[in-house]
């Protein structure tokens, strides 16, 4: 039966998905290429340090459990590949002891988060655990402080961590390496807690409301990437350490992409009209052309997610980039998205997203769509310029190549968070502002209805944000707008961002933080007016030479339209 076979698969039912508990070996032979798998560690034992008694000695419980499992211990580590992709490992039994963390299971996670450090591997933890071994007292406990430890030197090496929540992941584990994971994965319906449900209850009198340590009220609330099926985690494992190990292999298909001489727009407000268009390509539209291998990356890790913001790792031609994309839905789903508008929690993921590619060492490519940040109480609650300015500042020091593209509407600062970049796109239709028309005018009018001769005064479109220097480079799009064709819209934006790409990993990152500061210091500075207001003067006063030339020439007798004058002559 169909039913029978995944379950003796995955351990999974085939009609609620529910997922039933796995000892470490089978979640190995799960998700680790056949043969492929060699353990280190494996002397390792557990002693008695306290010679701990309760209704049974500790030694006999270490021997009972070792029996039943056929475990030294309650972790199994080595190296293993998944899809022909090496990694090292660490899969906890809960079977053993409750998967508890005691000093040997402390020692070997240790031991392989060193591994990975020297053999410069992504570390992969698999974690079913109640938390620290209380037959091991103070000993037990310490192992959090030194796995954590651990973690954060492979962490500074740039090395990546992944770490898979299972049914049950709380306590000390759970506390220390388990979350110290760049990418965070849960199994569905997962138990994941500092202290369980039932700890809570019998120490506060009052049991928890239901559905709180629950994996899905972890993604709810922005604390792990991804709910991940069991029967899809091999893939997902597969698919970010393909991501994790290819950041250099580019396609040798490159070329100059054809660049026409931008033009001004006949209309400011067309550009407008443009750029919000309900048909114009959204960012999952781009990204669906674009980079279809796309792992989404889900969570600010301290209040929730934001939809109006997708974030992942991907690859364009063979290139491994992180991707931060403003996306304002279509239909239905833009209330959902809220135009793109982001909150808080929004830009913290987009930091957290930052900080990760520039440990994996990966370029960032951002696109921007937003009239600006979600501008409403609970975003001002929750520290929305904080937030701003913690992107703004973040991307500013990466040590990576970043690209900016302006895709849609780029409003105020909430645009800008994305937009601190080594080198700025602005597709042709696309508009970039300190503020919208609308707003605008209703600041220096009191109304909106002067909104399209104010949009012209923005200096908002394409063209106008090249002559400032705002933006490096303008997109072109289709005739009539990039959603009469969005497939050709979207090849012209890649014919853009890869070769930017490609040209800006060839500089020493120290070079790429460094210029671009001075990219940005340029904008707007003082001496920048000087030399306009001169040229301006300099100008006029040519002007005015000139017409007091041509007057004395007609006053002269004889003076002819053809003769020249002193300043032609000299």
């Amino acid at each position: 039966m169909e039913t029978t076979a995944t379950y003796r698969r995955y351990g999974v039912c085939q009609h609620c998905r529910h997922h039933f508990p796995m000892s470490a070996a089978e979640r190995l032979a799960l998700v680790v290429d056949e043969g492929s798998f060699q353990e280190v560690n494996t002397s390792l034992v557990s002693l008695d340090p306290l010679t701990f008694a309760d209704k049974v000695p500790y030694k006999e419980r270490l021997a009972q459990a070792q029996e039943r499992t056929g475990l030294q211990e309650a972790v199994i580590t080595g190296i293993g590949k998944i899809d022909g992709w090496a990694a090292v490992l660490a899969i906890s039994d809960f079977a053993f002891l409750g998967g508890s963390m005691g000093s040997v299971v402390g020692e070997k996670v240790t031991l392989a988060l060193e591994l990975a450090s020297r053999r410069r591997l992504p570390f992969i933890a698999i974690c079913s655990s109640g938390g620290a071994r209380m037959q091991e007292g103070m000993l037990s406990l310490v192992q959090m402080a030194k796995t954590a430890a651990a973690a954060m030197r492979l962490h500074r090496a740039g090395v990546p961590i992944i770490s898979v929540l299972t049914n049950p992941t709380t306590g000390g584990v759970y506390a220390s390496y388990a979350s110290q994971g760049d990418i965070l994965l849960a199994e569905p319906g997962a138990l994941i807690g500092f202290a369980g449900p039932r700890v809570i209850a019998e120490t506060t009198g009052q049991p928890p409301p239901a559905g709180t340590h629950t994996a899905e009220f972890l993604l709810e609330h922005g604390l792990v990437d991804q709910i991940v099926d069991r029967a899809r985690l091999r893939g997902v494992l597969a698919t970010l350490l393909h991501l994790f190990h290819q950041p250099s292999q580019v396609s040798p298909r490159e070329r100059e992409p054809y660049r026409p001489e931008p033009s001004p727009p006949a209309s400011a407000w067309e550009e407008v009209e443009l750029a919000r268009h309900p048909d114009r390509p959204t960012s999952r539209d781009y990204l669906a052309r674009l980079i279809p291998l796309l792992v989404e990356l889900q969570g600010d890790r301290l209040y929730g997610d934001d939809s109006a913001l997708i974030a992942g790792l991907g690859e364009i031609d063979g290139l491994a980039v992180v991707v931060l994309a403003q996306e304002r839905g279509r239909g239905e789903e833009r209330e959902a998205r809220r135009r793109g508008q982001m909150r808080p929690e929004g830009y913290r993921k987009a930091a957290r997203t930052m900080r990760l590619a520039a440990q994996l060492r990966l370029p960032v490519v951002t696109l921007i769509d937003t009239p600006g940040a979600a501008l409403d109480y609970e975003a001002e609650a929750r520290g929305l310029a904080q937030a701003i300015s913690n992107c703004l500042a973040t991307l500013s020091i990466i040590p990576v190549p970043v690209v900016a593209a302006i895709i849609g509407e780029g409003g105020s600062g909430g645009a800008l968070a994305l937009g601190v970049a080594d080198r700025i796109l602005m597709q042709e239709n696309a508009i970039y502002s300190v503020i919208a028309p609308e707003g605008a005018s209703a600041i220096l009018y009191r109304t909106s209805t002067h909104a399209r001769e104010v949009a012209s005064s923005l200096k908002l479109t394409a063209y106008d944000c090249q002559q400032l220097g705002v933006v490096d480079m303008v997109v072109p799009e289709p005739d009539g707008g990039a959603h009469h064709d969005p497939d050709y819209a979207a090849l012209q934006l890649r014919n853009h961002l890869l070769p930017a790409l490609v040209e800006l990993r060839k500089v020493p990152p120290r070079r790429l933080v460094e210029e671009r500061y001075r990219k940005f210091r340029r904008m707007g500075e003082h001496h920048s007016y000087f030399r306009e207001a001169v040229a301006q003067e300099v100008d006029e006063l040519r002007r005015g030479v000139g017409r007091a030339f041509a007057e004395l020439r007609e006053r002269l007798p004889g003076g002819q339209p053809g003769e020249r004058g002193p300043s032609e002559a000299g």
